[in-house]
């Protein structure tokens, strides 16, 4: 009828914050989904001989553990809060993938009898390892204030300085991988650090694509 209307619905604005929450919780289901099939993995893949504490695969796994749960906490604020859908979608991604990843190695510890820490320095199982550590951060790592800025950050300055932080932290990831891929035959070990390490080549290349983008 003329002169009528109907109410109209909510502007997509008002209906953002729930869609986003939405997504959240579906990463946050799939970052714990990819640390149970992770682990699953972990233990299932039969092995003949087991690394020892102090081998440099059950460095790696303990120090990559660590490294991965910073790159999983970064993925998910940028997901939640970035403001790029790009940026969003790159930070889902890896903080999905990398969960998953620590999942693989928390297991490959147990399977081999070994505790989550060992008693071993940072980095001592690659060569010349522990000169890599500066403030008892692994190479590529955050400080506790780069974390906390990024924390408090919003919109395009958030967007922009997960993407500067990222890419430090997976070229010093990529290192540690090198690292391991030099010194073990550990046939799971070298197999899973090669798909690592693919993969964080491939979220280099966009996430240096989305910086340049966004003129940071």
């Amino acid at each position: 009828m003329i002169g009528t209307s109907e109410p109209a619905g909510p502007a997509p604005e008002e209906r953002r914050p729930s869609a986003r929450r939405w997504g959240t919780a579906a990463l946050a289901l799939a970052v714990v989904v990819g640390l149970l099939l992770g682990y699953a993995g972990g233990l299932l893949t039969p092995r003949l001989t087991r690394p020892g504490d102090s081998s440099a695969e059950a460095g790696f796994a303990r120090d990559m553990t660590t490294h991965h749960a910073q790159a999983v906490e970064m993925g998910m604020i940028a997901f939640d809060r970035g403001t790029d859908p790009e940026v969003r979608s790159i930070g889902g991604d890896i903080a999905a993938a990398q969960q998953g990843e620590l999942g693989i190695m928390q297991a490959w510890l147990r399977s081999w009898g070994l505790d989550p820490a060992g008693s071993e320095p940072s980095m001592s199982w690659m060569p010349d390892g522990t000169a890599m550590v500066q403030n008892g951060l692994m190479p590529g790592m955050a400080t506790p204030e780069e974390m906390a800025k990024l924390h408090a950050a919003e919109g395009r300055e958030l967007d922009v300085l997960f993407l500067r932080m990222m890419i430090k932290h997976h070229l010093g990831g990529i290192h540690m991988i090198d690292g391991i891929l030099d010194v073990s035959d550990e046939p799971d070990v070298v197999r899973t650090a090669q798909t690592m390490k693919n993969t964080q080549r491939n979220d280099l290349t966009n996430l240096q694509n989305a910086l340049q983008r966004l003129g940071g």
